[in-house]
């Protein structure tokens, strides 16, 4: 690569980089339709193959996406909003346990100070927003009638992430043969040969794991709740959530729902041993089943890799750096692993040859 051709693509870098800076407060609703046309792609693809016209399959694919949502949504927003009020009387009863059972044991192990814990001022302002708790809705209602260009703003991004998701899907072919025809000739090949790997990976990450966590929140919830755990359903989602990470979300799940059973339950064995089969249970079919059908052998992020990601994502451009943290990431392990290739492939790291052998 000459220098003014590596010089030009530093700076192509450069703006890509100070275009999201700048910029970063606006893109959260372009970078979630970008999401869900990539997403959505394969699937109108498959329609176009069954004789259904571009614009026809998104169409179609929309429907259905709304329709699922909204009745997911009819569905979990009840159960939810009743198990985040125990979860709301719950809090001050894990904190007295904390208080005077769990933290005591701890300080006697490890030698600490008596004042190493004490909840009390955080358990009062629990407790005296319990009472408050039934009025959320007004209060939200309230403060969005105070901020009212922050509640057209988030209704404005809401609108747009959909038709900006529509027109890109019905569009996306288009859009990716053009960026292909501005690629530099002599590169063109390889460029596509990387951009396809990290498709792979964000495919593997996306289109499976994304899958994989969503089955794992409806196992873990399902199972739950028909223990009779009042606290099944945010748990089992919190878990399926977690999933994004392997294991995390197995640690977290059973370790919270766990906790919860011993308060509802008392501890008694029976409750108690079917939460961990229930998360046994998950682990299995996530390891037998869900991951080799959905995930296969395509190329995953490391677990560490999704982590550092998403927290220096965030910490860089807030919400819209967590959106663009595993692309990113996914495009960044591509270029080292071929770094890494290239490196091994140089006089660098096989050395001088001695000119006497």
């Amino acid at each position: 690569m000459t220098d003014s051709r590596r010089w030009v693509w530093w700076g192509v870098a450069l703006a890509a980089i100070l275009f999201v800076y700048f910029l970063h407060a606006i893109l959260t609703p372009f970078l979630v339709a970008v999401v869900l046309a990539y997403m959505f792609d394969p699937v109108v693809d498959r329609l176009e193959k069954y004789g259904f016209s571009r614009t026809w399959g998104v169409v179609t694919v929309f429907t259905l996406f709304t329709v699922i949502l909204v009745a997911l949504l009819l569905v979990l927003v009840p159960l939810l909003a009743k198990q985040l009020m125990k979860l709301y009387q719950l809090a001050p009863l894990v904190l007295d346990w904390l208080q005077h059972t769990a933290m005591p044991w701890v300080q006697a192990k490890f030698g600490l100070g008596d004042s190493f814990w004490n909840f009390d001022k955080i358990k009062a302002a629990i407790t005296e927003h319990i009472g408050q708790a039934g009025d959320i809705v007004g209060a939200v209602l309230s403060q969005a009638t105070t901020s009212s260009l922050a509640l057209v703003g988030f209704l404005a991004n809401l609108v747009l992430i959909p038709v900006v998701a529509f027109y890109l899907l019905r569009d996306w072919d288009i859009m990716l043969a053009k960026i292909r025809s501005l690629l530099p000739r002599d590169r063109a090949d390889k460029i596509v040969s990387l951009a396809e790997e990290c498709h792979d990976v964000l495919g593997a990450f996306l289109r499976g794991q994304l899958l994989v966590m969503l089955a794992l929140g409806v196992i873990y919830s399902a199972g739950l709740m028909l223990l009779g755990l009042d606290l099944g359903l945010i748990i089992g989602l919190m878990a399926g959530l977690a999933a994004i990470v392997p294991y995390m979300g197995f640690i977290i799940g059973i370790g919270a729902a766990l906790i919860a059973g011993l308060f509802q339950f008392g501890g008694d064995l029976y409750p108690m041993l079917g939460i961990v089969a229930v998360f046994m249970v998950g682990q299995a079919l996530e390891g037998m089943v869900l991951t080799p059908l959905l995930v296969g052998d395509r190329i995953g992020l490391h677990p560490v890799a999704v982590i550092f990601a998403i927290l220096a994502g965030g910490e860089l451009f807030g919400f819209t750096g967590v959106l663009l943290a595993l692309p990113v990431a996914a495009v960044i392990m591509v270029l080292v692993r071929h770094m890494h290739d290239m490196y091994k492939d140089s006089q660098a790291f096989k050395g001088e040859e001695d000119p006497e052998l």
